[in-house]
């Protein structure tokens, strides 16, 4: 059901006021976003050291772990864009439901998905990736997978203070994992500090500390502080609330399906490096930490986008919820030229972080990753733009769409395109990487078309209020 209304324009809901009111939402997320990219930077650029097959092999679990954590992410996501329209129309019941019904579908999820990494070898096997990265590979994710529900749960209650417009408190929370990763990985991984040398062993139980530590402050947080403590989102835990919990999967799982369409191309890219040996995988895993970490940007952005629209439509204003779409889009638009001005200024000095020079393979693992950094430069703009658009959709209850729109976009046009060039046209990884710009070009296009459609009909989700009166 759609609900249609007309909202005239005024100085307190204009562009101007709607670009700082976004601006001042966005920032704290945007910088959550580039400290938990910096845990994952710091894991890569310490696992480096120890040479391609730990490199290779911990990509590998890393990939596997990120598909699954995509999934459940995409799933809880839902909880941004229904707490924000709860608040929007003043229902701070509805609020905290979402947000403990939210930490249900995390134990959901993540149960079946420990039992699931424990068939890490297995599985990569099955996959035909390199035999020696199965051993680096299997001890990495050891560890790593107990990382997955912790993570899960920070992302519901990230949301859930990201939505009363208190993004400040996750990023407190991430950065302060930040030093503690760092500290763990350097004793752990490297024998520091007197703690035994533990290699990839290591890596996994630092990665499982911080995201507990991290989970633990931001619960402490939301059930304890003055602002969020009336929300109780700890009361009646064990009490179902099944049609919040319907919900979050009838919103969640198309966004998860997108989000997997997405994460699922690129992984699918990466085992398929897997044919052309460790060099490639090791190249391509460094080549994609810079636009990951400029990635950081546009997917704050993009959850910033999910709540000032759902706010807006849960006070049931069209007006205010698509002009709060399009200036998220914009402001992608203006960094995402910075970006790839970036990526292509400085591709050799970044990649060699990630590589100890000192080692006899390092010279040709830098030369690809630079090669490959050239791609990178020119999918960072529909990158940008189609996560914006996204998060933007989403603040509209809009899920089923976009998730087709990716499934065409990706697998329909950029592993087409990627195919072809790799093994027919016989540009092996870098064919690939030409299928990475294909896919998000497209992607951005259709999503921003999509947001475009919708906000000349002033389309609005039910909400909470709608379905009271």
């Amino acid at each position: 059901m759609t609900a249609t209304l007309h909202t005239r324009p005024t100085a307190a809901t204009g562009w101007r006021t709607e670009l700082r009111r976004m601006a001042r939402l966005a920032l704290p997320i945007v910088a959550t976003q580039l400290a938990w990219i910096s845990l994952l930077s710091t894991d890569t650029a310490m696992i480096g050291r120890l040479g391609q097959e730990p490199l290779a092999g911990a990509s590998l679990s890393m990939m596997l772990f990120f598909l699954v954590w995509v999934a459940c992410f995409g799933i809880v996501t839902a909880t941004a864009a229904l707490a924000a329209q709860a608040y929007g129309a003043r229902q701070p019941r509805i609020v905290r439901r979402v947000v403990r019904q939210g930490l249900w579908v995390t134990i959901t999820l993540t149960v079946p998905a420990l039992v699931l990494f424990r068939f890490t070898p297995e599985i990569l096997m099955f996959l035909d990736q390199p035999p020696e990265a199965l051993p680096h590979a299997h001890a990495y994710m050891e560890w790593l997978m107990w990382s997955l529900p912790t993570s899960v749960g920070f992302t519901v209650l990230r949301n859930f203070v990201s939505a009363l417009n208190r993004p400040g408190w996750a990023l407190w929370v991430m950065m302060s994992g930040v030093p503690v990763n760092a500290a763990l990985d350097y004793a752990l991984i490297f024998g520091n500090f007197g703690f035994p040398r533990m290699e990839l062993t290591g890596a996994g139980i630092a990665t499982a500390v911080v995201n507990l530590l991290m989970f633990l402050g931001l619960l402490a947080v939301a059930v304890f502080h003055r602002r969020f403590r009336a929300y109780a989102v700890l009361g009646r835990f064990w009490r179902p609330d099944w049609q919040q919990y319907r919900a979050i999967f009838r919103i969640g799982l198309p966004i998860a399906g997108q989000a997997l369409l997405e994460s699922g191309f690129f992984i699918a890219c990466v085992m398929l490096m897997g044919q052309f040996g460790s060099l490639a995988i090791a190249a391509t895993v460094i080549a994609l930490q810079l636009p990951h970490v400029a990635f950081m940007v546009p997917m704050g952005l993009a959850q910033a986008a999910t709540v000032r629209v759902g706010q807006a439509a849960g006070r049931r204003d069209a007006a205010g919820a698509y002009r709060a779409g399009w200036t998220a889009v914009g402001i992608a638009l203006a960094y995402m030229t910075v970006t790839t001005s970036l990526v292509l200024t400085i591709p050799e000095s970044f990649a060699s972080i990630f590589i100890d020079t000192t080692r006899p393979d390092s010279a040709a693992v830098l030369s690809l990753a630079v090669s490959y950094l050239f791609f990178a430069a020119f999918f960072q703009a529909g990158d940008s733009v189609q996560a914006v658009a996204a998060g933007a959709l989403r603040g509209v209850s809009d899920t089923a769409v976009p998730m087709l729109i990716a499934g065409a976009s990706y697998w329909g046009i950029g592993l087409a395109t990627g195919l072809y060039l790799a093994f027919e046209a016989g540009m092996e990884g870098a064919g690939l990487w030409a299928g990475f710009v294909a896919g998000l070009s497209s992607a951005a296009i259709l999503l921003t078309l999509r947001f475009r459609a919708l906000g000349r009909r002033s389309h609005l989700p039910r909400t909470p209020a709608a379905r009271t009166g």
